[in-house]
């Protein structure tokens, strides 16, 4: 197949490699031009594990390239759509501007039988709406709204094996064209047993805001079941066990710690329930306020622990902060519960520094306040406590008893309890977890 895929950032630089990985031809598209300069000499403008090596092999073949000249989509049969739908400044609804252009630019290199295929999470109705201006404009072309699963960390693997392919189409048929074409887009993943559902165009919109929403309140249920632990000295970890052993609840998402951030996960459940409130529906979705609340809540939470950990008062305290990313594998500080955290502290009076192995840049950008120090002997050297807040593999290897000879004092925060709390306090550790006596 000939494809373009407009946008170039996450989702899109990782679609278009993985497409051309699949045998199909593939033109990347987007208007940043110094993000098209990286693509094209096979760097990646974000770390993803396995990307540049991808980018690497595909390019090598002559199926991928790149470029900011949208009329490079001309000719091309399947046309994704992969720009970002970002929370409105001052609101909580997504922001349209990126994906209605891409659609509007799309528009004029149309022919009969194209199928432009909307991968963004967007609110419910886009697809409709969009669906009307390609049939205005081209009306032998089709739209399909065919929503992604990407994990950030596992981007590559969730792109070539998904755990399933929705389809949304304007009448919910198998029996529309654009189904055919995408399983021919899709045929190796589809015959190595990938699932595939074919839904409407509303049904497959819902599906990413649904399911993020249900992770995001799993997450939060087990936070909030963290704060009744405290209450009452149980071990949330221990109960996360214990209900995860119900296989209708099971045991994934079910992590107590400092909260979700990224890209995807708060902008997501916000704009989920300012589109159910302009249909009228909003009641349905006031639960998620709550999952919302709880996640932030988490924040001030540590903020609050640490203090006890200092003894009662920030001020002058040397603190070390593990981690900037939202998650291990990632460079990525949108709405980073770290960097919040570390902010937070800092303007309480600690002196904060901040490490972590790759997404110091973006943090630095996005606090330029912050101390960053990308060495972890250099950043942990004479703090008075540490806060592991992204559980990097290498911050949960840690030897307590070598760590022990480079700080000033014995504190540490498992902002992600995933540090073995008895190890630590026999190193002489004062340990404290959330949710964990």
């Amino acid at each position: 197949m000939r494809i373009s895929v407009i946008g170039c950032g996450y989702l899109g630089a990782v679609h278009a490699a993985c497409m051309a990985k699949l045998g199909h031809d593939v033109v990347g598209i987007d208007v940043d031009e110094r993000k098209i300069r990286d693509l094209s000499a096979a760097r990646a403008p974000f770390y993803e594990p396995g990307l540049e090596e991808l980018l690497t092999d595909v390019q090598a073949t002559g199926r991928l390239s790149f470029t900011t000249d949208m009329s490079a989509a001309a000719g091309n049969t399947v046309h994704f759509i992969c720009v970002g739908t970002p929370q409105k400044k001052g609101e909580n609804a997504a922001d349209m501007t990126y994906v209605d252009a891409a659609t509007s630019g799309i528009l004029p290199y149309l022919a009969p039988g194209d199928v432009v295929v909307g991968k963004s999470t967007v609110p419910v109705g886009t697809a409709a709406r969009l669906a009307r201006l390609v049939q205005d404009h081209e009306p032998g072309a089709h739209l399909v709204w065919n929503p992604e699963f990407l994990r950030e960390g596992h981007a590559v693997s969730d792109t070539l094996s998904p755990d399933r392919f929705v389809y949304g189409v304007p009448d919910g048929s198998e029996d529309h064209p654009a189904v055919t074409i995408l399983d021919e887009v899709y045929a190796a993943p589809l015959s190595a047993g990938t699932l595939r559902l074919v839904t409407d165009h509303p049904t497959a919109e819902l599906v990413k805001a649904a399911a993020n929403s249900f992770l995001a309140t799993k997450i939060s249920f087990i936070n909030a079941m963290a704060e009744v632990c405290e209450a009452t000295g149980a071990d949330v970890t221990r109960l996360a066990d214990a209900i995860g052993m119900d296989d209708r609840i099971g045991r994934k998402f079910l992590n107590a710690g400092i909260g979700f951030g990224g890209g995807c996960l708060p902008k997501d459940i916000r704009a989920f329930m300012a589109r159910a409130g302009e249909l009228g529906a909003d009641q349905a979705l006031t639960f998620l306020r709550e999952v919302d609340a709880i996640n932030m809540r988490r924040r001030t939470r540590v903020v609050e622990l640490t203090r006890e950990l200092c003894g009662g008062s920030l001020l002058g305290h040397r603190v070390t902060v593990l981690g900037a990313a939202f998650k291990p594998e990632s460079d990525d500080v949108r709405d980073s519960p770290a960097l919040s955290i570390a902010a937070q502290l800092q303007l309480q009076g600690a002196v904060v520094t901040v490490t972590d192995p790759k997404a110091l840049d973006n943090a630095a950008k996005r606090f330029p306040e912050l101390q960053y120090e990308p060495d972890l002997d250099k950043a942990i050297a004479g703090a008075d406590t540490l806060l592991l807040l992204t559980e990097w593999q290498q911050y949960k290897e840690l030897d307590p008893f070598e760590v022990s000879n480079g700080v000033a004092g014995l504190r540490i925060l498992d902002g992600r309890n995933v540090l073995e709390a008895a190890k630590w306090r026999a190193a002489g550790w004062h340990y404290r977890g959330l949710g964990r006596p």
